[in-house]
């Protein structure tokens, strides 16, 4: 049986970090204040939304909803986006994706200010991630990924990863974590040859393809780690990864369970990245 990666233990420790970062400013009189940005009434943005409000309330963040409806302009979007860029006491801004298909997402993401972008969706976040420069956010989720494989020592020097998945909101950073942490990354997808071959010799596999049973047990081979993020509904209506996990979990040494893995930690670096941006953004250092 693999031992359960499970989030929540990950999440606690990062909140009693981020809760110490906020009192810490607010003993100088920096609140920081997370707005979070949302087209439409999407039951996976409410549902996350409200999970976010939450954290950032347990933190000492404040959280301020700014909702608009679906048939909203462009225009008037990014004139929304520009007021939080001005807005001093607004420290991160995430903004809720996919947006309506007449909104350019590449408008959209050009227009929020790097330093405000607490989700890594600019492309001076990504930079950041990509030259290790320490400027700009990480997508949450991907790293929350490396947050579980450090909270539970598993320790990626010299290890082999896989990384099944090649978006820039979950493959392409998260392999970039993986490098900085000093693994041998080989990113895998659709045109890969022979993708069990490449995902049996891995001592860390993160499947993050958006699809369920993209990773079953002809993949995996025992001493194995796997990292689970894909978020799938089933035929019969229930949660699940892009793991197999009846099939996948006798055989590996650990793996994350779907629900409350790699998801549970997310609002909890959303939170985190809010602090760190307020402490940036006034020139605060957070021990």
């Amino acid at each position: 049986m693999a031992e359960l990666l499970k989030g929540a233990p990950v999440a606690a420790a990062l909140n009693e970090k981020t809760k110490a970062g906020a009192a810490r400013l607010r003993e100088t009189g920096v609140i920081p204040t997370l707005a979070l940005v949302r087209v439409g009434e999407n039951d996976a943005d409410i549902y996350y939304e409200r999970g976010a409000v939450k954290r950032c309330g347990a933190a000492g963040v404040e959280a301020r909803s700014v909702v608009l409806p679906a048939d909203v302009s462009e225009e008037a979007l990014l004139r929304v986006i520009d007021d939080l860029n001005r807005d001093s006491s607004v420290h991160g801004v995430l903004i809720f994706r996919p947006l309506p298909r007449h909104i350019s997402d590449a408008k959209i993401r050009a227009a929020l200010s790097p330093e405000k972008d607490v989700d890594g969706i600019t492309d001076g976040s990504l930079a950041g991630v990509f030259t290790g420069n320490g400027q700009g956010f990480c997508p949450c989720t991907a790293q929350s990924c490396v947050e579980i494989l450090e909270h539970y020592g598993i320790d990626c020097t010299g290890k082999r990863a896989v990384v099944m998945g090649r978006s820039l909101v979950i493959g392409k950073p998260v392999s970039q974590l993986l490098l900085s942490r000093n693994a041998t990354v080989t990113v895998c997808h659709t045109r890969t040859r022979d993708l069990p071959a490449e995902t049996k010799r891995a001592d860390i596999i993160v499947a993050a393809v958006g699809h369920s049973n993209a990773l079953d047990g002809r993949h995996v081979s025992p001493a194995q780690i796997v990292i689970d993020v894909g978020i799938n509904t089933n035929d019969e209506g229930k949660m699940v990864g892009d793991v197999d996990f009846e099939a996948v979990e006798p055989i590996v040494a650990a793996i994350t369970p779907v629900p409350g893995g790699v998801g549970s930690v997310t609002t909890a670096v959303l939170v985190a990245h809010t602090v760190q941006a307020a402490a940036r953004q006034n020139n605060i250092m957070l021990t």
